[in-house]
């Protein structure tokens, strides 16, 4: 997600060559081959493969990724810290990971939320907790709007979840029209020649560490797949109008929303989203990180795990 002037910048490395940090130029070869397995298991809606992980056992808790990502950023740590007392679902967002798009135009997160729901309905689950990181964070919200009866309580960890002032960059226009998604974006896919995977890597966790394993865990050429970067600017392209609609009916949000912002997030800055989305909700509770940037379920985890308990318990669930 890139929504100020200095988080522009980040969107193409944080998009494209963080998550590179593996892949050369001189073996563009590596970037189209599918290395990295899948994980969990695949539900059909509407003739649409959705790629999930399904581990543990109690209430429900399912995690969102952000931009540009899959469901390990959320397997790398943050669910195993859960499915000890949780049955914790794990999904990749339509056009993202294993999950096929199911809008050709970028999903806005209303369709998202209203696709991954009805894998819940599949698997008979009733009510959830449901928590998503950055952009994961707005569908987690279109959740609570599209589907009250089936969401308990919202987590919304450094959540897109407010319009914000200002464009996004030419990045986001280019990468998902039909010639740059044909052109630039396989040769800045194909140029990149990174000596140093964990120095490229850090930017995404900055101010925060990069915890050991992780460019090697969250799967470099799912993120590198030409329809996943064309599709994952297509949606952050609408997610602003989308936002502008749905942050008018947050007040009509009755469940308990847990909001969880580093202050040091430079990405999405904690002031244009999580402060201004909570004087909206009738029942958020804001908690701010002190300095903490973008990621803070690998760099707070504990907090992540309290907040998610917190909903639990406000929801009534458990």
């Amino acid at each position: 997600m890139t929504l100020n002037k200095s988080a522009r910048k980040a969107g193409v490395v944080a998009a494209v060559l963080t998550l590179a940090a593996c892949a050369s130029s001189s073996q563009p070869e590596a970037v189209a081959r599918f290395d990295t397995p899948p994980l969990g298991s695949f539900a059909e809606v509407n003739g649409k493969q959705v790629h999930y992980t399904d581990k543990g056992r109690g209430t429900v808790v399912v995690l969102l990724h952000g931009a540009s990502g899959n469901l390990r950023d959320m397997t790398f740590d943050l669910a195993d810290q859960l499915d000890n007392r949780y049955r914790v679902l794990a999904f990749d967002r339509p056009g993202l990971g294993f999950s096929e798009p199911i809008n050709p135009r970028g999903e806005s997160p209303q369709e998202q939320a209203r696709h991954m729901s009805a894998v819940l309905d599949q698997l008979g689950i009733d009510q959830a907790i449901i928590l998503g990181h950055s952009y994961g964070g707005s569908v987690a919200m279109a959740w609570a709007l599209e589907r009250p009866d089936q969401v308990a309580g919202v987590v919304s960890l450094s959540g897109a979840t407010m319009p914000w002032p200002g464009g996004l960059g030419p990045w986001y226009s280019i990468a998902g029209s039909s010639i740059g998604g044909a052109t630039v974006v396989p040769w800045i896919i194909n140029s990149v020649d990174i000596d140093d995977a964990d120095s490229i890597g850090a930017r995404l966790f900055r101010p925060d560490a990069l915890p050991e394993g992780y460019i090697d865990y969250i799967g470099v050429d799912l993120a590198l797949r030409r329809d996943a970067v064309q599709q994952n600017a297509r949606q952050i392209n609408r997610l602003k109008r989308n936002l502008n609609v749905m942050s008018e009916a947050y007040p009509t949000v009755q469940v308990p929303v847990e909001i969880l912002h580093g202050t040091a997030d430079g990405t999405v800055p904690a002031a244009v989203h999580a402060q201004p989305m909570a004087e909206l909700l009738p029942n958020a509770e804001l908690t701010l990180l002190p300095g903490i940037g973008h990621m803070p379920h690998h760099a707070a985890t504990s907090d992540v795990v309290s907040a998610v308990d917190r909903a639990v318990r406000r929801s009534g669930l458990r």
